[in-house]
This record gives structure tokens, sequence and C-alpha cells, in this order.
């Protein structure tokens, strides 16, 4: 029987900026909001795209790097898992939420490329921050597959 899993990869954009805030033990975390667009038919039979909504929860340094470099409107990827939460309210109703909790962050666009806020910064399309939240990762030098020290000889067809 196959193990349990839970893991969620989302592409979209961030809907605010990111809200970043400091836990008691001074753990950085920032709170992000992003839609993705799916396809749904409306009453006339016509596809539009229909937005769904995820709260997701970056920690660490990496929460640091996202609230000092993304900002609202960004093309952002979130590798993740799904936590479950459940607290009562200052009416006491109870209340339950499912939120993203980020592994990894990928910023899916160019800070210089006219999408969403800021200007400056890098130029890569997909620059994944290290899950240590260090500075987004180079990607340009992956582009491309390294070359083959063995050359075409070693094929067998």
């Amino acid at each position: 029987m196959p193990a349990d899993l839970n893991r969620v990869t989302l592409i979209g954009r961030l809907t605010r900026d990111p809200e970043l805030r400091h836990l008691r033990s001074g753990d950085a975390v920032a709170s992000l909001r992003i839609a993705v667009n799916g396809r749904a038919r409306d009453e006339g039979g016509q596809w539009v795209d229909k937005p769904n909504f995820f709260d997701v929860s970056v920690f660490g340094r990496q929460a640091e790097t996202v609230a000092n470099y993304m900002a609202k409107g960004r093309r952002i990827g979130i590798d993740g898992r799904l936590q479950w939460r459940e607290w009562e309210s200052q009416d006491g109703a109870k209340r339950q939420s499912v939120d993203v909790v980020a592994n990894d962050v990928f910023f899916l666009d160019s800070r210089e490329g006219g999408e969403g806020g800021g200007g400056g910064g890098w130029q890569s399309q997909a620059a994944p921050v290290s899950p240590g939240g260090d500075l987004p990762v180079d990607t340009s030098d992956l582009s491309s597959p390294a070359p083959d020290p063995a050359g075409d000889d070693d094929i067998p067809f």
C-alpha cells in the first residue's frame, strides 16, 4: 500500500503584497494569498477563467526573501503541503481552514518584466528560492543540458 502523501504545487499571482511578521521565537513568517486560474463553464456553456484563492505561509529566511522581493501581481510558484487548523473565534464560534505551507518558493517573472510591482533585480524566468531562504538561485546555466563527454559513439542504435 502506498504511503500517505500531502503535497501541493501551485502557480499563480499574488493578490496582495506579502505580510511579514515574526513569531515569539524570532522566526519570520510571510503570509501570502495567491490566485490560481481554473477553467469552468458559465451559465451559457462558455469556458471562462475561474480564480481559486489560496492562503500560503512561508517560514524562515525564505519568508524574508519573499517579503523583500515579491509584490502584488507577481507570478509565483509554490511547492508545499496542506495544513488543516481549527480555532475558536472571539465570539466563541469554531473556525477552521486549510492553508498551504510552502517548502519551496519560485519567482516566475523578472522584476523588470513589467508584471506586477517593483523595479530592478534579476532577469531569470524561474528563480527558485533556496530552502534556506537565500537570494534567488541563478538558473541561467540550467537551461541547456551538459555536453555528453562520451559523445554519440556509445549509443547502442
